[in-house]
């Protein structure tokens, strides 16, 4: 397998998440490379987004099934980039580095499993692997959650394809993520002529984000970002809705109860306003706990022996491993490209980090 031509056959087509089309584009490619290998593939269809593609390999010797649980591997196809975006930043090779929006995240994850699976399979693949390629990671994965976690309850290992820390290191702890959205009701009134009636809607929502701004607690590392606010018509009117979204990140157990009580608790300051609050927390964190740190030793013992050194790092970025660390199974996340510039114009990939993951990967397959 040509690594850098599928990868880049993989950028070029653009896949932003809420475009059904774009996604299944990249899902075709993807299920034809799996039967290539031999992979029973399953187009699961999905109304909402592009269509989730899970491929099936078989060890080659279908008696060991029972000895060797299968090994999940979790990639996504979707990108933040809109369509177009290939022609402003197109794929490029230079210096060791490949560009390209979405080539960290998580193109080159899909290339790497899939030559891993190569790979394996040459040396007498011993394990079903399950590879499933899911369209809706970018936007919260709604519709690939609960196939996420029910793949993932039949795995001895899930192994996560997104890109490592720019050191290499892999992701063995990541925040949970959710957030709120709060609006505020006031009275409308012409700003010259009534101005006493109204009831400003934005000067009642800057006293709730001044007090929502305060529940971050860093050693907790706990934070919480009002990242959005939306209020008024036009200067004259006093304005009857504000509108403000919460980005929320948590690591410790308790945290998103304690933010939710005391958002629930939050009371206007205005006579006359009230306030709207819905919330929810999205993904659970995934912590550095014992049933990490044993899985994180046992592949940095079987990484030793074919030369490769793993490190163990952190980010309070989210990813679909944050669905299986609270399952109580062997997680491995950062499995992808080593790189850096996620979701930015100078998103890149060093160009040997794919070969480097995928030994490691067909490794892990054989002597987990």
């Amino acid at each position: 397998m040509k690594l850098t031509q599928l990868l880049k056959t993989l950028v070029e087509t653009e896949s932003p998440s809420h475009d059904k089309s774009a996604v299944d584009c990249v899902g075709i490619i993807v299920a034809e490379e799996a039967r290539k290998l031999g992979g029973q593939v399953e187009v699961i269809q999905n109304s909402e987004t592009g269509n989730h593609i899970l491929a099936r390999f078989s060890p080659i010797h279908p008696s060991s099934f029972s000895i060797h649980p299968s090994i999940l591997i979790l990639c996504h196809m979707d990108t933040v980039f809109p369509i177009g975006t290939i022609q402003k930043t197109p794929y490029r090779e230079e210096g060791g580095k490949i560009f390209g929006p979405g080539t960290l995240d998580m193109k080159a994850g899909i290339v790497i499993a899939l030559a891993a699976v190569e790979s394996a399979q040459r040396s007498g693949l011993k394990r079903s692997v399950t590879l499933l390629c899911t369209s809706d990671e970018e936007i919260g994965s709604h519709t690939s959650r609960g196939l996420i976690e029910s793949l993932a309850k039949e795995s001895a290992l899930v192994l996560v394809m997104e890109g490592a820390l720019l050191d290499g290191s892999l992701k063995t702890w990541r925040k949970g993520t959710g957030g709120f959205s709060v609006t505020v009701h006031g009275r409308a009134a012409h700003a010259g002529g009534d101005h006493q009636a109204g009831r400003n809607a934005i000067e009642e929502m800057s006293h709730q984000v001044i007090a929502i701004q305060k529940l971050t607690e860093y050693e907790k590392q706990t934070t919480v970002n009002v990242g959005v606010m939306r209020g008024g018509t036009v200067s004259n009117v006093v304005p009857e809705e504000a509108r403000i979204e919460v980005d929320v990140r948590v690591m410790q157990p308790g945290e998103w109860e304690r933010l939710e009580s005391e958002m629930k608790n939050l009371t206007p300051v205005l006579d006359g306003t009230s306030i709207e609050i819905a919330g929810e927390l999205n993904r659970p964190p995934m912590p550095f706990d014992e049933r990490m740190k044993s899985t994180f030793e046992k592949a940095k013992t079987i990484a030793a022996r074919i030369g490769m050194e793993l490190m163990a790092g952190g980010t309070g970025g989210a990813s679909d491993g944050n669905f299986v660390a609270p399952l109580g199974i062997p997680l491995l996340d950062g499995m992808g490209a080593v790189g850096e510039g996620y979701h930015s114009e100078r998103e890149f990939i060093f160009a040997d980090s794919m070969e480097h993951k995928a030994k490691l990967i067909a490794e892990l397959i054989e002597k987990w």
